[in-house]
């Protein structure tokens, strides 16, 4: 299976045929999962910098397509799920605060002022005077596969790999910016939501180029 799948395939058909063994009583079948090794820094393949993400804005006003402008500025500018992208009401922008509930768990995310005041300007030309800001023309809230699609679409113009190119990405850009501006890990986990700061960890990973050059910085070659 190492010869074939990633370690984390493996691992996950390997607790699909555990839970069989248990299941059967066949203890002396189980397999121990691979032992995986957090990677200490992110791919530059799949890393989306600022500025193009700036040129995929760009792209976007090109088009006209001024939904999904402000729809990546709004996850981009607060680290914000696409699934929690719903909770981005009129009622929300009037007190530049979210209030996500999902799963059980209730948090709230902050939207910045200038965010606001585009929001609420768009929301008034297209006549959305309640509820969830980014929704069809049928009113219903736009859906992930939806983004994905429309995000893709503007690579060409923008000059974007497409691999890098997806909500979570943007999300993952908030993340990165905010840690290395603030240096608190703490406060980035409750900006995310994430109940486990371990989870956070993963978007304060730094290019591998990055930690070379600071490798290189501690002067410790003559």
């Amino acid at each position: 299976m190492q010869e074939n799948y990633k370690p984390s395939s493996v691992n996950s058909m390997l607790a699909a045929v555990n839970r069989f063994f248990k299941e059967m009583g066949w203890f002396e079948c189980i397999v121990k999962p691979m032992k995986i090794q957090r990677q200490p820094f992110r791919s530059r393949e799949r890393e989306l910098s600022k500025e193009e993400y700036y040129r995929l804005l760009k792209a976007a006003k090109t088009q006209n397509n001024m939904r999904l402008y402000l729809l990546i500025q709004t996850i981009c500018a607060t680290g914000i799920r696409v699934s929690e992208l719903q909770f981005i009401t009129v009622e929300a922008l009037r007190s530049s605060r979210a209030v996500v509930s999902l799963k059980g768990k209730t948090r709230s995310v902050l939207l910045p002022a200038a965010l606001c005041r585009e929001l609420k300007s768009y929301a008034k030309r297209r006549g959305i005077k309640t509820g969830s800001v980014f929704v069809t023309r049928s009113g219903r809230p736009v859906d992930r596969s939806n983004i994905l699609h429309s995000m893709k679409a503007l690579c060409e113009t923008a000059g974007v790999d497409r691999n890098k190119v997806f909500p979570h990405n943007l999300r993952h850009l908030f993340a990165c910016l905010y840690y290395q501006a603030e240096k608190d890990i703490s406060r980035l986990a409750d900006l995310l939501g994430h109940s486990n700061i371990n989870t956070t960890r993963i978007y304060t990973c730094v290019s591998g180029e990055e930690q070379t050059r600071q490798i290189e910085r501690l002067g410790l070659v003559l």
